[in-house]
């Protein structure tokens, strides 16, 4: 059983649309339609694209995640 909502027009927008760059895990979060702790959750998985160069922000490609959520 899957924890994510089912994806409907507006998640999907969210999730299609907008700024390719995102900073901080509001906007990661959004962008993927999930809590603010889910996705500090998934940034902690080895192969999720959400990263943290100077150890404090986080930083997403919304394309690098796109991809990784059709891969799961």
């Amino acid at each position: 059983m899957s924890s994510n909502p089912p994806l409907d027009p507006w998640r999907f927008d969210a999730i299609t649309n907008g700024p390719e760059k995102l900073w901080g895990l509001n906007a990661i979060a959004g962008a993927i339609g999930v809590s603010v702790d889910k996705a500090r959750r998934l940034a902690k998985l080895p192969d999720c694209p959400i990263y943290r160069p100077d150890g404090e922000s986080y930083f997403a490609v919304r394309s690098e995640l796109n991809a990784w959520l059709k891969r799961k």
